[in-house]
């Protein structure tokens, strides 16, 4: 690993951790739920793109740097595991048995989808 490769990862996750909460807030301003529909949309676009890179990868079409910056630094700061947790425990604590389970079974259902359809298209490109 290079100090390339480590800038590309820190400046990928720099503009990727304001992007997921930009998308959040917006999603939020918008639409009034007790879903967390805007960390679900966080997390599908990133599967999404995530299995787009790694189907490139697979086809030799993504350079490391770019894997590095998008894939790594982007997509790990964008996409949130810990947030998607803590809205589904929240969930839970309020009461809200069928959005948590909705918020639990689309997140995967639809993420594995995203990332399926990502690889795909990555493939074939």
């Amino acid at each position: 690993m290079t100090a390339l490769v480590v800038l590309c990862v820190a400046a990928g996750g720099l503009v990727g951790a304001p992007s997921r909460y930009l998308l959040d807030r917006a999603v939020a301003d918008r639409v009034e739920s007790d879903f967390p529909l805007g960390t679900f949309l966080v997390n599908m676009s990133g599967s999404a793109l995530l299995g787009l890179l790694a189907g490139l990868g697979v086809r030799g079409h993504l350079p490391e740097l770019v894997g590095a910056l998008v894939g790594t630094g982007f997509c790990g700061a964008f996409t949130t595991f810990s947030t998607w947790s803590f809205e589904t425990v929240r969930l839970l604590e309020e009461g809200e048995v069928l959005e948590a389970a909705m918020n639990v079974v689309l997140s995967l259902g639809v993420g594995l989808a995203a990332a399926g359809a990502g690889i795909a298209l990555g493939l074939v490109l």
